[in-house]
């Protein structure tokens, strides 16, 4: 639901586990040098003006010389978009800002596109043209320069032709002659009809003229002429295939040999209705509108997927989920052919998301074959859903499943035999890729503890795995194209990601090419907060970290803040940098002003496996929610809080669980800050929310139970409530009825902050510190200080 950067004179090599030491580990308080950085709500609600901006889009050139990337240097504003830039990889090398005519020089070059057969070329589209890629020289041959968007380059299996995907068709282009032929004829629907005259006294009449009159027997003579011209020359092209109307091909996917593709389709919901959201401060002085969503169990887009035999063009239309001939699949995709070009590999989820299947297709028959299938009682998801592809010279499969309750590799025989487990452990892969070679897997996981993120790679026959990146934090590793080094994005809980290059080699050591935040910044004592573990009501013992005043040099004032992550599925308690970065920053300003506070990867979270995935199934507001409970219980039990001192505060799915604390919990929780907060689940969209609560005209007990605004007699205590006006995710409406039902119910301890120009995601600092001064504030009215003191707003 929520979206998801060391100065200079810091830069040195990391060196395995000594390098998370220097960054991670505190220095006594005492021993700090004054900071330079002004620690107040306005300027860390600054965000990546002081943090920085993390190095993204990273890329290898061709000779795995340079690395290319997109960034902005420390202090840049906020309103600066991302950059190209290119590095050395060596230690002490300096970033360099490309110019726009320079990176479209080297743009093709750094496509990842498709690997020749030899593995001497490389097919790309870059800026919608064509390109081949000479390895060796490193040169890039352009071979097409048109006004359409040309994609998919590929290569046929004898490396002379490459296929690519223009206006929803495939054509190859000859790579020695250059010839361009189109493959497919796909036409927007439905196809035309002939118009017959509507009754019988109109077929008598035409009888009659013709009968009549040479003239007119002379036009049906050039109209059939005209007709068998035009059927010889359709017969010398690609055959026709109309869609239905509003139908759009989505994805296209030929087989190497040529002779096979797959097209998938997309058919919007004509009767759906979408929602409306106002623009309020606008350049025109007038209101306007945008294009909204759906909602939860309004009709929902459909979709196909076609085999299409070349050249004929005859098309045959599949049916993916054995058994089921009717339902459309909520998610079909092609995850490609195997190297022969026989086979093809598909990926299919059923429309109440409780299936996956992933099945082969047969070039010559369109032949459907069962490899696996995941069933879920709750729903089917999890770390690299629809990871997979062709292995051991198209063979055999392999794909990602959470079938043993944690996500893992598997590998199959295209038969359906020999399925074989490649990993396993109480651990997750987080993303797996096969190497050039095709020996080895790839692969980023959980394996040393789920609050890491690191680089492995693993033999294709499975086996032991051998770990790479060894500092403890987050890796995010691109492995050059000579196989000989790594560009790693790597961050820590206290310093954002950095770009590092290192040898392809375990525990090598990491060389720092980039410096993101600010002197000032960087002068600051920033903690790595730790992680403990809260016994939780059911026995679990649930993640979390915690800061305390005392780690900040501060005095506690006898009150806690607990931070309630958003998305649902998302993963915060964690050793490296958060997604929540100007919250992680608060949450320490809350503790130097006395707080102790709590951050939590309560039931739902992602990194801990299937089991703790869905243990909301029908009840968003439940078990995860009862784990902040825990939370406020142990601050109470530990550190002598009072629950009427424990303040709660989060955005979107955060902000959601704030609203149902303090509605249904209301002796835990002493005030609550709901940001962006979804305040009725039937008002939200369909692709998230009918996955975990089913559909609302189904399972309503799911939705009454799991919905704020069912629930809002029950507020006690002080509640903030901010929203976005212009948002388009959870949209100012959820928090407009809820704001109604409270005013009818009679209560009068809350207050709405609306920001008439925010979406979602904040994006203008003064937005940003204008809310977070309102929560801080909150707590300091509430409970930050006994009855008997007053407090001082932030400024």
């Amino acid at each position: 639901m929520i979206s998801f950067r060391f100065h200079a004179m810091y830069r040195f090599l990391l060196i395995a586990a000594a390098a998370a030491a220097l960054i991670a580990t505190a220095a006594p308080l005492a021993a700090q040098d004054s900071s330079s950085f002004d620690f107040s709500i306005t300027n860390i609600m600054r965000g990546p003006e002081v943090y920085g901006r993390a190095p993204e889009r990273v890329t290898w050139s061709p000779d795995s010389k340079w690395i290319y990337f997109y960034w902005l240097p420390p202090g840049s504003d906020w309103r600066d978009r991302l950059a190209p830039y290119r590095v050395r990889a060596v230690t002490g090398a300096t970033p360099e800002r490309l110019t726009p005519a320079e990176m479209d020089s080297a743009g093709p070059l750094l496509e990842s596109g498709n690997l020749s057969h030899d593995t001497r070329m490389r097919a790309v589209s870059y800026d919608g043209d064509l390109y081949v890629v000479d390895l060796r020289t490193q040169r890039a041959h352009r071979l097409t320069q048109t006004a359409a968007r040309e994609s998919d380059p590929q290569f046929d299996v004898g490396d002379t032709r490459v296929f690519f995907t223009r206006d929803d068709n495939v054509f190859s282009i000859d790579l020695h002659g250059g010839l361009v032929r189109q493959l497919t004829d796909v036409r927007s629907g439905p196809a035309p009809t002939d118009v017959q005259p509507a009754s019988a006294q109109r077929i008598a009449l035409v009888a009659d003229q013709k009968r009549l009159f040479a003239v007119i027997r002379d036009e049906y003579r050039a109209d059939s002429i005209e007709k068998a011209d035009s059927a010889r020359r359709d017969s010398l092209g690609a055959k026709p295939l109309y869609l239905r109307k509003n139908e759009r091909v989505s994805q296209l996917a030929v087989s190497p040999n040529g002779r096979a593709l797959l097209l998938v389709t997309r058919t919007p919901a004509e009767q759906a209705r979408a929602t409306e959201v106002p623009q309020w401060v606008t350049k025109s002085g007038y209101v306007e509108d945008l294009k909204g969503r759906d909602k939860v169990g309004d009709v929902q887009a459909g979709g196909r997927i076609a085999l299409v035999s070349l050249p004929s063009g005859d098309a045959r239309w599949l049916h993916p989920i054995p058994g089921d001939t009717a339902a459309t699949p909520a998610l079909t995709q092609v995850l490609g052919w195997n190297d022969d070009g026989s086979r093809a590999l598909l990926f299919a989820v059923r429309p109440d998301y409780k299936a996956r299947y992933l099945e082969t297709v047969t070039a010559d028959s369109g032949r459907l074959d069962t490899l696996d299938v995941l069933r879920d009682t709750a729903w089917i998801e999890g770390p690299c859903f629809g990871c997979g592809g062709w292995y051991d010279g198209g063979h055999r499969a392999w794909f990602v499943s959470e079938a043993d309750g944690f996500a893992h590799l598997y590998g199959v025989n295209a038969d359906g035999t020999g399925r074989r487990q490649l990993t396993s452990g109480r651990w997750e892969v987080l993303d797996a890729q096969l190497s050039p070679d095709k020996r080895w897997f790839w692969m980023h996981t959980s394996e040393p503890s789920p609050y890491e993120r690191q680089f492995y790679r693993m033999a294709v026959s499975g086996g032991a795995r051998e770990r790479i990146t060894m500092a403890k934090g987050g890796h995010d590793a691109t492995v050059s194209p000579d196989g000989r080094a790594l560009a790693d994005v790597y961050s820590t809980s206290n310093r954002p990601p950095e770009l590092f290059s290192a040898p392809f080699r375990a525990g090598a050591a990491m060389a720092q090419l980039t410096s993101s935040p600010t002197a000032a910044w960087l002068s600051f004592r920033w903690l790595a907060p730790k992680i403990l573990l809260i016994p939780a009501s059911d026995g679990v013992e649930v993640p979390a970290h915690i800061y305390r005043p005392q780690d900040v040099g501060a005095s506690p004032n006898g009150a806690a803040v607990i931070f309630v992550h958003g998305a649902g599925y998302l993963h915060n308690v964690v050793d490296y940098w958060s997604p929540y970065e100007r919250e992680y920053m608060f949450n320490q300003y809350l503790a130097s002003k006395g707080y102790v506070v709590l951050d939590a990867d309560y039931r739902g979270s992602a990194g801990y496996g299937r089991d703790w995935r869905v243990a909301i199934y029908r009840h968003m507001g439940g078990r995860d929610l009862q784990d902040e409970v825990d939370a406020s219980r142990y601050l109470t039990r530990r550190f002598g809080i009072p629950s009427r001192r424990i303040g709660i505060y989060g955005g979107s799915y955060g902000g959601f669980m704030t609203l149902m604390a303090l509605f249904t919990e209301p002796k835990y929780f002493g005030a609550g800050a709901a940001l962006r907060a979804v305040t009725d689940w039937s008002h939200y969209n369909h692709w998230y929310t009918s996955r975990i609560l089913n559909s609302p005209e189904t399972d309503t007990a799911a939705y009454r139970q799991s919905s704020p605004i069912y629930f809002a007699q029950g507020l006690q205590a002080p509640l903030l409530m901010a929203h976005g006006m212009v948002d388009t995710n959870v949209e100012f409406e959820d928090i407009a009825r809820l704001t109604e039902r409270l005013i009818e119910l009679g209560k009068t301890d809350f207050q709405l902050a609306p920001y008439p120009v925010e979406n979602h995601g904040f994006v203008r600092p003064a937005s940003w510190a204008d809310e977070y001064r309102r929560i801080f504030n909150l707590f300091e009215n509430s409970i930050g200080h006994p009855p008997s003191t007053t407090a001082t707003e932030a400024k």
